[in-house]
């Protein structure tokens, strides 16, 4: 292996693990003669044993494993005196690839570059470590349901819950006087269980209901009235917590806890300041609607408009060009059949931005990179003039961004074609009832196997682990705003007029409108550029 490659892979080491390195003992690792990626892992398994909070790893830890004399010129770099920054790292020619890694126990500031009123609290693209196989779906669906029962814990309910093993156990020899040490409790035949709906199966006066915890896999039947309509309402591998009762060989559902964001008090910023939201331009589809885009553009120049004024940020959800080959016979609805010039299109005109906003863009299906969740910023060798802007920041879908205090949720929103076509009630009409549910399973794209491809990561990167404040998607092409529980949910439609795809399925976009934020009251304002 060569040296270049040695230092790239413990590169990769380090930041999927969820640390970076310090500029310094970058320089002293690459210096060492040997064994570069070993001494890596020692000092990455060694900060996880001491649940070290710390996530820089410094010229004192490769010390520790290091048979070599390092320098004392650096011992004053120690956890206490480093103040380390996005700007700082971007100093060092020979990592400028390398990005900061966010955490929630200990988020680093990407904004120090531009300005301190915003924060990226999580970028995706960071996190993005795949396992091949099944291993990596285990891997998986392992993550997700430790990080969504973690959520569900916060719950009364929750100190009952007992393993779906135990509860079997216990049903099958409850007349043996049957008992076994479990720090969790069940109350006579009735039981909470918590795990991931494997199967949801809708009979004439019921569903039957399969739900899986670590331990094993039981069936369930909501009979009554409200907990058919409850259970309707669960997505295929989510998260849900049952409290059920055990009649003969059957177990009754009695009650359906979903993760769910509480009743909260949203974040506001202090001072008037707006955002604006937008997604789907298509650029270099036919039906993308160029004039009410440049309309837009001349509208954030504008030097007389009060909120124009008080734009700060904008927020751009995804799909930004239309793609090559992204479905069958798209060629025949594109104006620019080379994706290149769909690229340097976007860039002429997103140029006209003024430099005074920042702008925040993430991916979605038709864009350039890998289309399995999560998603990549837009590779940067296909998108060097966006990364070139201070005012651009790229990053991955999804991501987690803070405004002046206001927590925004960004997600292109593929998953929500699943969750329309599976969920009764819903539709494409109203896209925000469809994001409340992606609210209530506390995860982005819940349902495996259907039209949104998931990759096998490591980590499950689509689960709702804070509450955002606004939850900002695109992808289904109508503009929809609604307020849940003190989230401010917003798909801001699309640029692109209806296609003949859309035309056969019925869907009407909403083209040419954009919603700005007031980030110091969270009130949504349209705005119809195709009047």
């Amino acid at each position: 292996m060569s040296f270049q490659k040695e230092i790239s892979n413990a590169l990769s080491y380090i930041t999927a693990n969820g640390y970076q390195i310090h500029p310094e003992a970058f320089k002293v690792l690459k210096n060492l003669n040997s064994n570069i990626m070993e001494i890596i892992q020692k000092v990455v398994r060694f900060k996880k044993t001491r649940n070290d909070d710390n996530n820089i790893i410094l010229i004192e830890d490769i010390r520790n494993f290091c048979t070599i004399n390092i320098s004392t010129e650096y011992d004053d770099l120690t956890a206490d005196s480093i103040k380390i920054s996005h700007n700082t790292l971007k100093k060092n020619n020979e990592i400028q690839e390398f990005k900061t890694i966010p955490t929630q126990k200990n988020t680093i500031n990407k904004s120090t570059t531009f300005n301190e009123s915003f924060k990226i609290i999580y970028d995706s693209t960071d996190y993005i470590d795949p396992e091949e196989g099944v291993n990596g779906y285990i891997s998986l669906f392992k993550s997700r349901f430790s990080k969504t029962l973690k959520i569900l814990s916060s719950r009364p309910e929750s100190k009952r819950i007992n393993k779906i093993s135990f509860v079997k156990r216990r049903i099958r020899q409850k007349n043996n006087n049957y008992s076994e040490n479990n720090n969790l409790s069940s109350n006579g035949n009735t039981s909470i269980i918590a795990g991931l709906v494997m199967s949801k199966r809708p009979k004439k006066n019921n569903i039957e209901l399969a739900i899986d915890d670590l331990t094993g896999v039981i069936n369930t039947i909501a009979l009554n009235e409200e907990t058919i309509k409850l259970v309707s309402k669960l997505t295929l591998d989510q998260m849900v917590m049952l409290e059920i009762e055990n009649k003969g060989i059957n177990y009754i559902i009695k009650n359906v806890i979903s993760p769910d964001i509480p009743d909260h008090l949203p974040n506001k910023a202090k001072s008037e300041e707006y955002v604006v939201l937008i997604s789907d331009l298509h650029i270099g589809s036919r039906y993308f609607k160029e004039n009410e885009f440049l309309k837009f553009l001349n509208w954030l120049n504008s030097s007389d408009n009060e909120i124009v004024s008080k734009i700060k940020f904008l927020c751009i959800g995804g799909d930004l060009i239309d793609g090559v080959g992204i479905f069958p016979n798209q060629e025949k609805e594109l104006y620019d059949s080379n994706i290149y010039l769909q690229m340097s299109h976007l860039t002429n005109l997103l140029e006209q931005i003024p430099k005074r906003i920042q702008v925040f863009v993430i991916p979605g299906n038709h864009d350039l990179g890998r289309r399995a969740l999560p998603q990549p910023a837009i590779p940067k060798k296909d998108a060097e003039i966006l990364y070139s802007w201070k005012n651009f920041t790229m990053l991955g879908n999804p991501s987690y961004i803070e405004l002046n205090g206001v927590k925004i949720l960004m997600y292109h929103g593929q998953g929500l074609d699943d969750i329309i076509a599976t969920i009764p009630g819903l539709s494409y009409s109203n896209p925000a009832e469809a994001m409340k549910t992606l609210l209530k399973s506390r995860h982005l794209s819940p349902i495996y196997g259907q039209r949104t491809p998931l990759s096998a990561e490591k980590e499950d990167m689509m689960v709702i682990t804070e509450i955002p404040d606004i939850l900002h998607s695109g992808h289904v092409h109508i503009m929809d705003v609604q307020n849940y529980r003190g989230t401010l949910i917003v798909n801001s439609g699309t640029w692109q007029d209806q296609t003949p795809f859309q035309q056969t399925m019925g869907i009407m976009p909403t083209p040419g409108i954009a919603i700005a934020v007031n980030l110091s009251t969270l009130r949504p304002f349209q705005i119809d550029f195709s009047q």
